[in-house]
């Protein structure tokens, strides 16, 4: 069986690494990489690839960035000859991003098989990029795989239910992997080491586009670090280009460059609290059991606001740092992502359905 699994942004390698050591025991599964170039700089793409242990691409497409349409047209364009000469048995999508739409798009007009990792999640947020993509992936998706029971119930209000399967997590699965490796890892930030710190990470546009947001989150983040904590802040080259035009000076929060996915697991281990407006940092927080205030107005991850382990706070500065004060109360955390064999249930998943091809979505 030849599975072509479509990848280009950080989340996604993530997920993808889980795939890739379940295909590595698995010898009657070819399992190719396409690398879009979504996330192109080294520290937002090659870093993941040598700590994560995924191997190189075998394509690699080199969209780059661009608006959304520009993106996703440069992808769609630069996939459909690779999708058409390798003529894979399944096409796997991972996420919300544009890769994820690109690759939906071109399999289903190509009649090929589909599945979706991550299927079901919603924001209910029209105005997020990243609700059109995973929306739009899963309808046009012949498989949906569900990391939650939520996801399954979301994707049979919108008659889908007969394509769903509940998998788990496979996040779940790298956290796991991951933390085994760095039991013995030096700490990023040997100056902080032993000592209370809270970790924030801001990327997405409806906060970083946004003037007046982000500017509110820098205050309270600069708070939180004067009166309780400190706050570190891994920024994103994308947030970093933003708050230099804004001529963002720091005083008490500490700005550092990206970091790879094992330290940024060991700062998440080890943080007092974690700020952010990541879905996936969201989840990782939750796996490691780490109180977490979420930096936006909602979430697609409703499984980790149970007991407060997870606060939606949107960009306002007084109920951040408020939700701050009160993460000592968050908890207990219950087993809701898998029990950390999902990307082995998926494959399996991919076997069990592959013996009919569903017809092509379009004809014409």
């Amino acid at each position: 069986m030849r599975v072509i699994s479509i990848i280009g942004a950080r989340p996604q390698f993530v997920k993808a690494a889980s795939i890739c050591r379940a295909a590595r025991s698995q010898p009657d599964i070819e399992h190719l990489l396409v690398h879009t170039g979504q996330h192109y700089a080294p520290e937002m793409s090659d870093i993941f690839f040598r700590e994560l242990e995924i191997p190189d691409p075998d394509y690699h497409l080199g969209a780059g960035s661009g608006s959304h349409a520009v993106q996703t047209a440069k992808i769609m364009k630069a996939l459909e000859p690779v999708l058409v000469s390798k003529n894979p048995d399944w096409v796997l999508l991972y996420g919300d991003t544009n890769s994820t739409l690109a690759g939906a798009t071109v399999a289903a007009k190509l009649g090929l098989p589909t599945a979706h990792i991550e299927a079901g999640l919603r924001s209910f947020n029209r105005r997020m990029p990243e609700e059109i993509n995973r929306v739009v992936a899963d309808h046009l998706s012949d498989l949906l795989l569900c990391p939650t029971e939520t996801a399954m119930r979301n994707v049979a209000r919108e008659g889908l239910a007969e394509r769903a399967i509940l998998t788990g997590d496979v996040m779940f699965d790298s956290a796991r992997a991951i933390m085994r490796q760095t039991a013995d890892r030096d700490f990023p930030l040997p100056d902080l080491e032993g000592t209370p710190f809270a970790l924030a990470t801001v990327h997405r546009a409806e906060n970083t586009d946004a003037e007046s947001r982000l500017l509110s989150i820098l205050a309270a983040l600069e708070q939180i670090s004067r009166e309780m904590c400190p706050v570190i802040f891994p920024i994103h080259p994308r947030t970093r280009k933003i708050l230099d035009a804004l001529r963002f000076e720091p005083r008490s929060l500490r700005l550092i460059p990206p970091v790879g996915y094992l330290d940024m697991m060991l700062l998440q281990s080890r943080a007092q609290m974690i700020l952010t407006d990541s879905g996936g940092v969201q989840k990782e927080a939750y796996f490691l059991e780490r109180p977490c205030v979420t930096l936006r107005d909602e979430t697609e991850w409703v499984e980790t606001l149970i007991n407060g382990c997870n606060v939606l706070t949107g960009a306002d500065a007084d109920r951040i740092v408020q939700a701050a004060k009160d993460t000592h109360r968050a908890g207990p955390w219950q087993p809701i992502y898998g029990t950390g064999d999902a990307a082995a249930k998926i494959l399996d998943s991919l076997c069990c359905f592959r013996s009919s091809k569903p017809e092509p979505a379009f004809a014409g």
